[in-house]
């Protein structure tokens, strides 16, 4: 058997430029790439009949999220908590947990504010335009 290795981390989003903005300009991420596909293989790879996409990969130090917009759109909701199975987040890390929950735009919702848990790591949750779980950590 071939032996994986990590490429991506997705999450599909309703609005690519809005959740793209949010990436780049609140969590400092950096656009790597920009991409379209479509077509009658990518329908079938994805099992979504006349499906196409509009791709954005971002750089988080090393690790390559994919923010992906589909057409067409099924509609459904997230998995309402992190305790829900299948539920999912994206964990990014920063130096100083506290100076970043200060300097976060009001608009942006936050499950609660810094919090050092019992392992000494120091956490806080907050989600994206899309109602994306984002874990914020300072280790």
């Amino acid at each position: 058997m071939t032996d994986c290795s990590a490429h991506h981390v997705g999450l599909t989003v309703s609005d690519l430029e809005e959740t793209l903005a949010f990436y780049r300009d609140t969590l400092g991420l950096t656009v790597v790439d920009r991409f379209g596909v479509g077509g009658e293989a990518f329908a079938e790879a994805v099992g979504v009949e006349g499906a196409s996409a509009d791709f954005a990969h971002l750089e988080a130090d090393g690790v390559r999220i994919e923010l992906v917009e589909y057409e067409p759109e099924a509609r459904g909701s997230p998995a309402a908590g992190l305790n829900q199975p299948g539920a999912s987040h994206v964990g990014l890390s920063v130096d100083d947990l506290e100076a970043f929950a200060a300097d976060l735009p009001d608009d942006v919702p936050t499950i609660s504010g810094p919090r050092t848990t019992e392992s000494g790591t120091t956490i806080m949750f907050l989600r994206d335009p899309e109602g994306n779980l984002i874990e914020i950590l300072e280790a």
